[in-house]
């Protein structure tokens, strides 16, 4: 068996996001993908004051979700796909009891897209 998410680490991460705006910021670099976006357009497009990107972006950056680069005079921000891919790993560990092919992230959408 490969590495094992620790729980705490774990915890850490869905309380990141176990909040509406930071989940909806969350969403927002995943979309974005290794482009990442500003705090700036971040705030613009979710319709957020830029103190409260900033807030919400340094909660998702300190749980390790995120993290972010200087450009200039800007800080980009991006998805840390590895710990994306921990965490997705250790919710779907046992699932289904160990048949990775009815959790599979492409089955699950594609079973919901089809209601």
């Amino acid at each position: 068996m490969g590495f094992m998410m620790d729980i705490t680490i774990a915890v850490r991460y869905l309380q990141a996001i176990g909040q509406a705006q930071r989940l909806a910021i969350f969403r927002q670099l995943a979309k974005a993908g290794d482009q990442g976006m500003t705090a700036g357009s971040i705030a613009e497009s979710l319709d957020l004051a830029p103190s409260q990107a900033s807030f919400h972006l340094k909660e998702l950056r300190t749980s390790g979700l995120c993290f972010d680069e200087r450009e200039g005079r800007f800080m980009r921000y991006r998805i840390k796909p590895s710990a994306v891919r921990e965490l997705l790993d250790f919710l779907l560990e046992d699932c289904c009891q160990g048949r990775k092919d009815l959790c599979s992230p492409a089955l699950l959408q594609t079973n919901t897209s089809s209601h």
